[in-house]
């Protein structure tokens, strides 16, 4: 799995058509970055928001000033594979009382966002508002050439006049605290509220420490604090909320937070850090967000779970899959999925089974859906999560039904181009997303187990068919690279079909030759158990 930073920078490059890459070229930074954005601003600007032009009414605007950690791409929409946590933040507030705008560009410091693109934010901002700031990735480097854009180091109120060496230009330079004054001035001047944030952190573990990460980013850390303090601001630690979680995800997880390199966040990342915020502003006690917090979106900040009628020191068993595990599961003569059969086999005085199955869905849909989400979200330690994915999986993965993965089990990934939306997304293989549930479980202290497809009803040479050479051989390299428990579910239960013969399976299926009836759910199920057993798991003493 530790492949997958590489794999990730890969991706980046990779493009889904030579028209859909970016035609412009940026300057590598000193933090070893190619940032595009900054030298293409007449792009850019084509597609950043009217300061204001949000508004609701009367209802207040948060501001979002940063840089590429907070709006990624020349046009932002994720055609590299990188996306800003501004992008998501409006999730996360409640858009009938307050909305969201996100005026950062990537390559900018606080020195050039203030010189090149400040005073149009700040022509919309109105009494009662709010202005997020984060910004200091981008406050390295000369002072005088290249991009020029690093300001004095420090908090103190010194200033110098530099030329620029590539053009003459002459230009006032301040220290990162003397940046922060003037931000700060200014927004209070128009009556509206600073949040000072410290950045997002970076894929980057303490030399001592490698399951710790790097909370110092330079001084930036203290010098925001300091500048909060000396201000009487509120002040969010980005840094430290996020990078508390990436600790407990470990170092696979945290890798794929990233994208390209070791500053700039995927989706995953991007909502991560989006969602910091906000609990960074739930948990914030400066009276200056008071009022703030009572239009946070709460459901968003605080994740639904699955009802699941958990009881007092018995495991949840959660089945997880498309609609071979959950089917309409009403008429008795109609489909069904063995996960609402799932009591045929488990003892339910010993447990609480929940059928987190949804029809249609793939690895990709499940996750992208939050359907995922529930589950990882209800997990306590010494749950077991069975998850059985492959019917729907491979298929159209930009175009018609939009849920196919790519055919491999190797931590591989590429950038799409939606036909349905025109979006950007990044598609990652049918074994990266079992990897994921499987880590995802264990993180939780939770017990995964690897199920294969259920077979079709297909007779290829007089015997049921047999997905061995595809699915079966992704599923056991995900083995092999996880350790995970494995029920062969696709193999026992064709096993038992070849037994009977083609003419007394045709019951166990209904209307086609992939879902089942009630009698094929029943088989099914006890495929599972059969497998639980003869493997000897933990799970099986649940087992009637």
């Amino acid at each position: 799995m530790r492949t997958f930073v590489i794999l990730a920078m890969l991706c980046a490059v990779l493009a889904v058509g030579a028209q859909d890459r970016p035609r412009y070229e940026g300057m590598r930074d000193v933090n070893n970055v190619t940032d595009n954005t900054a030298d293409s601003l007449e792009k850019a600007n084509q597609v950043r928001p009217v300061s204001g032009s949000s508004r609701k009414g009367n209802n207040p605007v948060i501001f979002l000033v940063g840089n590429s950690t907070m709006r990624n791409g020349t046009l932002g929409n994720g055609n590299n594979g990188q996306w800003g946590w501004g992008y998501y933040e409006h999730l996360f507030w409640d858009e009938k009382k307050i909305t969201v705008e996100n005026h950062a560009l990537g390559g900018m410091s606080t020195r050039t966002f203030y010189r090149d693109l400040w005073k149009p934010v700040l022509a919309g901002v109105r009494k009662g508002d709010y202005v997020f700031l984060e910004l200091g990735h981008n406050d390295n480097g000369p002072l005088d050439s290249g991009r020029a854009r690093s300001c004095i180091k420090g908090v103190g109120h010194d200033s110098t006049l530099v030329t620029i060496k590539e053009t003459g230009r002459q230009e006032m330079v301040y220290t990162f605290g003397g940046y922060i004054r003037k931000y700060v001035a200014e927004i209070r001047a128009k009556g509206a509220i600073p949040v000072l944030l410290t950045l997002t952190p970076r894929n980057d573990y303490e030399p001592n420490d490698p399951t710790r990460i790097q909370r110092k980013l330079s001084d930036f850390t203290p010098w925001i604090k300091a500048m909060a303090q000396e201000l009487n601001t509120p002040m969010i630690d980005l840094n430290d909320i996020s990078a508390t979680k990436l600790e407990k995800y470990g170092r696979w997880k945290t890798d794929y937070h990233f994208f390209g390199d070791k500053i700039h966040s995927s989706e995953f990342g991007a909502k991560m850090n989006a969602a910091s915020c906000a609990e960074g502003i739930e948990a914030c006690s400066h009276p200056d967000v008071a009022r703030l917090k009572t239009f946070l979106n709460q459901t968003a900040i605080h994740p639904e779970r699955i009802d699941q009628g958990r009881k007092k020191g018995q495991p949840v068993v959660f089945t997880t899959g498309d609609s071979t595990m959950k089917n309409s599961d009403k008429e008795e003569d109609g489909m069904w999925g063995w996960g609402a059969v799932a009591g045929s086999v488990f003892d339910e005085s010993k447990c609480t089974v929940v059928n987190a199955g949804r029809a249609g869905r793939s690895t990709r849909t499940f996750l992208y859906e939050g359907l995922w989400d529930r589950v990882y979200n209800s997990l306590e330690p010494g749950d077991y999560v069975l998850i059985q994915f492959g019917h729907n999986d491979i298929g159209g993965i930009d175009r018609d039904k939009e849920r196919g993965v790519i055919a491999s089990a190797a931590d591989t990934c590429h950038v799409y181009r939606l036909q349905s939306n025109g979006q950007y997304k990044v598609i990652y293989s049918f074994g990266w997303y079992l990897k994921k549930f499987i880590q995802d479980v264990r993180e939780k202290g939770a017990t995964p187990i690897l199920l294969s497809l259920t077979p079709r009803n297909e007779w290829p040479g007089g015997k049921i068919e047999r997905r061995n050479d595809t699915y079966g051989k992704w599923y056991r390299e995900v083995v092999a690279e996880t350790g995970v428990e494995f029920v062969d579910v696709h193999n026992i239960t064709a096993d038992y079909f070849d037994s009977i013969g083609r003419e007394a399976t045709a019951p166990y299926y209904k209307n086609d030759h992939t879902h089942t009836s009630r009698q094929g759910a029943l088989r099914n199920a006890q495929s599972v158990a059969e497998g639980l057993k003869k493997n000897n798991s933990p799970l099986a003493k649940y087992l009637k």
